[in-house]
Formats: structure tokens, sequence, C-alpha cells
């Protein structure tokens, strides 16, 4: 396992680490075959930073002889990892960004097939389709101002293939480019100004929360207030020291934000390690650690389970090759959805459903809110839309 334990994504290691402790009588042994296999899970912390992932890789190939590399990170980091892995031809699976930027920032194109490299995530036009709904849930007919920053991410949102652009063409919703900034962000006034000038009643970006808190106030200072801010990236995860919530920050405390949600307590699925429900996940991790559930808490545990799976499917748990096909031929129920990598939407990558969040007071502070589920009617809806008036 590679996980950001220290650094500005260890919000991620979090739940790993947490997982990794729940399910270790689990991960102890396996069984292929008739055989017994014992398994050692070692760690090694990316310390979110590019360079000491790669390193953390090379370590557990040579060191530990690993046969398989788990990973969750951030757009610069994942990538670094299963780069590596890639060059070192050991199996890995990742997970949490959508699935274009997994390709894209490797260098390849949708449609390249990598050996040794398997991701599980919802694509960008699965957030567009989520966002959407939640716009035309309160203005079916306003422009959409799109706040998105001049890096990889920023290009992938206005991609005409991949993007945003033609899941709102195909929706007849006009989007308006607030124009790119450079992160982190020390002024919004081209983008406020943009805003004012097309008349944008909503906007949708991928900003960090403290960006995303920058431009609201500036709009609010220039008498502008977003019925509804839809945000992905940080705003998708419950409070951290990191990723604070609306409400963490006063900029914040009076905007309207909708987020996708990828797993959530209520969501419908079980453990296939151990049958345990997504709200007993939740549950569990919350008393075990005194802290709100957080989204990648499900992803975490769907991590080792297609690890587990892998390595009880294979044909040689110990060949790293066979590893590398049990994941490519899998289709796994997990406590975070079905895991199906045979099916695309383009290879080594299993698709996830979204449905929309919106981040509402609650009694021990802002809960997300399951407010849209048009594209997965089986998770329950847990609040109403609120947009600001």
């Amino acid at each position: 396992m590679v996980a950001p334990l220290t650094g500005r994504l260890a919000p991620l290691g979090t739940p790993l680490s947490y997982v990794l402790r729940a399910l270790a009588p689990r991960l102890a042994h396996v069984r292929n075959g008739g055989r017994r296999y014992d398994v050692t899970v070692a760690v090694r912390d990316s310390r979110s930073d590019p360079e000491a992932a790669r390193a953390a890789v090379r370590d557990l190939v040579r060191a530990d002889g690993a046969h398989l590399v788990l990973t969750m990170a951030g757009t610069r980091v994942l990538p670094a990892v299963t780069d590596a892995c890639e060059a070192a031809e050991v199996p890995c699976v990742s997970t949490t960004f959508p699935w274009q930027a997994y390709v894209h920032a490797r260098g390849a194109d949708p449609g390249h097939r990598f050996r040794w490299t398997y991701h599980f995530a919802w694509g960008l036009d699965g957030i567009a389709s989520v966002f959407a709904d939640l716009w035309e849930g309160v203005d079916g007919h306003a422009p959409v101002g799109c706040l998105w920053n001049d890096d990889l991410q920023g290009r992938l949102l206005r991609h005409d293939r991949y993007g945003f652009p033609p899941v709102a063409s195909a929706r007849g919703r006009s989007l308006v480019d607030l124009g790119p900034y450079r992160e982190p962000a020390d002024d919004f006034g081209t983008q406020v100004d943009r805003m004012r000038e097309h008349g944008v009643g909503l906007v949708t970006s991928a900003a960090t929360a403290t960006d995303l808190a920058l431009f609201h106030r500036k709009a609010r200072e220039a008498g502008l207030r977003p019925r509804l801010i839809t945000c992905s990236r940080w705003l998708t995860y419950p409070h951290t020291h990191t990723a604070p919530a609306p409400g963490v920050h006063g900029e914040l405390a009076d905007a309207r934000v909708a987020t996708l949600v990828y797993w959530s307590p209520g969501h419908p699925y079980r453990s296939s390690l151990d049958g345990t429900t997504c709200a007993e996940l939740a549950r569990a991790y919350q008393q075990a650690t005194g802290a709100a559930w957080l989204q990648p808490l499900g992803l975490a545990h769907a991590l080792l389970e297609t690890a587990h799976h892998a390595l009880t499917a294979a044909d040689d748990p110990t060949d790293r090759a066979s590893v590398a096909r049990a994941v490519a031929g899998s289709t796994v129920d997990t406590i975070a959805g079905t895991l199906d990598w045979t099916r695309g939407p383009t290879p080594n990558i299993a698709l996830l459903p979204l449905v929309g969040g919106q981040w509402q007071p609650g009694p021990r502070g802002p809960r997300l809110a399951v407010v849209s589920n048009a594209a997965h009617p089986d998770v329950p809806l847990t609040g109403d839309l609120a947009p600001a008036h």
C-alpha cells in the first residue's frame, strides 16, 4: 500500500489506515486452488509527494517483493505511483479521481491499454450529468459559469469530448467559461467580472475549498450571489483539517454548495469480505476514530476487497502477471459497488455511478445530504436541494 499518511493528501490516508486495521484478520491469508497463502501487507507513506511516491513503489518492489500495489492519491501523486508500477512490472489498483484524468495524467489517450495498472472511479461526464441534474433543480435555463483552473484538471473539464461541454450541450445548457486561474489563486476579479457580464446565476467548479471561498467572497463583495455552486474535488469530503466543508470558512458559511457523491452510508452495498454494510462501516469508523465518515472510506475498503479477490482468483497468486490478469478479468461486488474491469469505458477502468449531494446544516455541523439520485435510484435521498434565494 502506498498511502498519503502525511502531507496535504493525508485525509485519504486516514480511511486507508482504518480499513487496513479493521480488515487485518481477513487479509492475513488467502485460499487459492485448495492452498492457503500467507499475506503480508506493507505500507509506505507517499508523503503526498510524487517523487516520494515513486520511491515508495521502488522500495515495496525491491525490499518487500510486492506482488500487488494499492493506492489512493491526488492528480499528481497517483500517476507517479501507477507509472512506477508499470515500469516495475507490478500490478496496481488505484482509485479516487475521474478516469479521464487517470489516463491523460499518464500521457495516454482513452483506448490505451496498460498492462499492469488498473483504476476504478467515475468519469468527468458522470460528474457533469449529476451537476446538470442539480442545475435543473434550481433553474432550467440560467447560464452556468465555469470556474476551472489552468492545469490538467481544467483542460479536461473544458474538453469538447471528455469534459462538461458535450453533456451541457445535450441538456440544452449554456456554459460560460469564467477564465482559467492558477492555484492557489490570489484574485478572482476577472472571473467575477465575467460572471456579471453574462448574468451567471449558477457556478460549477473543481476548486480547492480555499480558492472557492475566495471566489465566493469576491462575488459577494461585487453584489453577486450564485443560487448554487456545484463543486467536486475536496468539497466531496466532510470536514477535515485540510479539506474544510462549507461553514468552516466564513466566506462559505452562506454559500449553497452541492457536490458529487460516490459513496455514503446510504449506498445499498455490502463488503464481499465480511458482509459489512455501508451504514455499518461508516458507524464503525466514527466510533473508532471519533471523526465523521469520509467518502473515500468506501473506496479504501473496496481496494482491499479487490486485492483479496485478485489473489484468490489468480492462477498463481505469487506471479505478478497472473495477478494482473486476474484484476483485468474481474467483476467484484464490493462495498463501493460492482467493479467490472471487463466492460470499460476504456481498458483498465471500472466505472462507479454518482449521485448528487449538498452540504446542509446539521446538529453536529455541516452534513452531506443526497439530494439527486437520477443516475442511481437505489441510493435513497436524504434531503431536498436548497438553492440560495
